[in-house]
């Protein structure tokens, strides 16, 4: 004989802990073969070989009663139990199909096997074929009524088929039959209230107060039901009756004060706090409670002292902690009074949580939202030592550095983030961008190009080609510098930096400047007030000989913030020059001279009075 396999367990309907009635839990149906079944089934058929029939109705079961019909021959039975225990040895294999097939055609020889409809059934559950389900279970719960597991299977169908009020009379039945099954009588309460019948649910879950005392599950049940109906007084009762049963059970006591609180009984809150507190000195959870409890009396500071016990205290999980940090980070943001407070926890949470990658992340997010980006930096980098697996520390970590202008800083670590994330494409942006502030264009080139296999965005597509065109512009490899430009104008074609880079590079070769004016002429569109901008207009108009206009553009780019910059002032010396102004262009070279920026001509412009390129 095979070895009898475990019984099928119950789907549940799920109540939601923090609403009643929050919806079904349909959860997967269970395959696999009950062996008692198969045994009960053939002795039965080796005995009498009796074919039962269902008297059953719709949404109910009733007392199965034997059919008048033939009893199996013996190559009938033979035949029967060949083609069932090969279809559960198909299932076993994973060959469903196959299984079907085989268990149809026993049902032709024995049409009444409720073994076999029960197979059938899991198996349609199991293909998601939830109609055949339904078919098949019903008929076999209807077999065999006093079968548990083919009433289960049934209940479990009548769920899927969102035939919720079906279950209840099954249950009924299970329960007159079975009236110690605590489960039932569960099963049957939060189906009352998937139903919104609440009352009958109530009397459900007294019914298990009878039998078993007082339990939580049953009580939290009927405390949240009273609660949705504003019965106050019933709520408290069933707080009240499971601190009467369990006094040294602390959460209960919380539970209380919130209801008091929520109830504006501000005093008795207060009283039912104490009380936890004294049944458990340690609980940080109602530190918590009573910084809710002091906010709702306005008494701020006191609410931030219990906050802060509650964050010195490693029993508060560092999640909690940093959900209440996030709420501060929302709140601070139009409350800037209240940053020194939100300072003051991440302190604590990372003093009590220095192993926790979490707590330093959290504090560098407010750090860097305050403009901190030396302290926020150094917080980075203390959860990325603990956890390095975490990319989005990496990333912001190289957005500070290049906040900071800390280039070698950002090469050496983007480097490290390219080895540990090999096909996320930002390290390698920040790895090329700063590799071309560090003068190291070819090696920008090389991981520039590798990275952009991994950009799957077109703005950051736009700016990976933008960089290898500035890089390939300082190569001097002037084709591949216009092909990288051009394709990234092909993304963007309003992108005002491609614009206006590209624009500015072709100037200094004095060259294709119809296409340099055209498109500096329409970054200064987008952006009319920028000076860089308008310096390189007014250089492209400088080398197309139109100098009155060069001086014009140039000029207001001197007076939009460019007094200090010293490619302008020379550039402005240059304009002057050419239009006869020597002595005017001199002095701006001079003033170029001094902001220490300026070409390599500019020593012998000065000295010898000459405009040189």
């Amino acid at each position: 004989m095979k070895r009898i396999k475990d019984k099928v367990s119950m789907k549940q309907f799920s109540v939601s802990q923090l609403s009643i009635g929050a919806g079904i839990n349909w959860q997967g149906f269970r395959l696999g073969m009950s062996f008692i079944l198969l045994f009960l089934l053939f002795i039965s058929c080796r005995t009498s070989h009796t074919i039962k029939s269902s008297s059953a109705k719709q949404g109910e079961t009733s007392k199965s009663s034997k059919a008048q019909g033939k009893q199996l021959s013996g190559k009938e039975r033979v035949d029967f139990e060949y083609l069932f225990f090969n279809a559960d040895r198909e299932k076993i294999l994973g060959n469903y199909d196959l299984a079907e097939v085989s268990l149809l055609q026993a049902l032709k020889i024995y049409p009444n096997s409720a073994a076999a409809m029960y197979e059938l059934a899991n198996i349609y559950a199991y293909k998601n074929n939830k109609k055949q389900s339904l078919f098949y279970s019903k008929k076999a719960a209807g077999i065999d009524p006093e079968n548990i597991w083919y009433q289960l299977l049934y209940i479990d169908c009548l769920k899927d088929n969102k035939q919720a009020s079906e279950v209840i009379p099954i249950y009924q039945k299970l329960l007159k039959d079975h009236p110690g099954r605590i489960d039932f009588y569960n099963e049957l309460a939060n189906a009352y209230l998937f139903l919104n019948k609440t009352t009958e649910a109530l009397k459900t879950y007294d019914k298990i107060e009878s039998l078993i005392g007082v339990a939580e599950d049953a009580s939290m049940q009927k405390f949240k039901i009273y609660k949705s109906l504003n019965n106050f007084d019933k709520a408290h009762e069933e707080i009240q009756k499971l601190i009467n049963t369990f006094p040294k059970e602390g959460k209960y006591y919380g539970i209380l004060g919130e209801l008091f609180q929520e109830k504006g009984q501000s005093e008795k809150a207060l009283a039912a706090y104490n009380d936890l507190l004294k049944v458990d000195p340690q609980n940080a959870y109602v530190h918590l409670s009573l910084a809710d409890y002091y906010r709702s009396q306005k008494q701020n500071e006191k609410a931030f002292e219990e906050i802060k016990i509650a964050f010195k205290s490693k029993d508060l999980n560092i999640d909690a902690k940093v959900k209440i940090l996030l709420s501060y980070y929302s709140i601070t943001e139009k409350y800037s009074e209240l940053k020194a407070d939100a300072d003051e926890l991440c302190k604590i949470i990372v003093e009590v949580h220095p192993d926790e990658a979490k707590a330093f992340s959290i504090y560098g997010d407010f750090l860097y939202r305050d403009k901190k980006m030396e302290e926020a930096r150094t917080q980075y980098r203390k959860a990325i030592a603990l956890d390095k697996e975490k990319y989005a520390l990496w990333n912001q970590l190289l957005i500070i550095e290049s906040e900071l202008n800390d280039f070698v800083s950002m090469q050496k670590e983007s480097k490290e983030a390219m080895e540990l994330f090999p096909n996320q494409a930002l390290p390698y942006f920040f790895n090329g961008a700063s590799n071309i502030q560090l003068k190291n264009y070819k090696e920008a080139v090389e991981v520039l190009n590798e990275g952009k296999e991994f950009v799957y965005d077109d703005a950051v597509m736009t700016q990976f080609y933008s960089n290898i065109g500035d890089a390939q512009n300082q190569l001097r490899n002037y084709g591949a510098s216009d092909s990288a430009y051009s394709k990234a104008l092909e993304i963007d074609p309003g992108n005002v930096y491609v614009l206006n880079n590209y624009a500015y590079y072709l100037s200094l070769r004095n060259t294709n400047l119809e296409k340099a004016e055209a498109m500096s002429k329409k970054s200064n569109e987008i952006e009319p007030k920028n000076s860089s901008y308008q310096d390189t207009y007014g250089w492209i108009l400088y080398q197309m000989k139109k100098y009155d206009d060069a001086k014009v553009w140039i000029g207001k780019a001197i007076d939009g913030g460019g007094k200090n910059n010293g490619i302008l002032l020379e550039h402005y010396g240059d304009v002057l020059y050419k239009l006869g102004e020597t002595e005017n262009a001199l002095k701006y070279w001079m003033d170029a001279k001094k902001t220490g920026n300026t070409t390599d001509f500019i020593d012998k412009k000065i000295s010898d009075k000459k405009l040189y390129e």
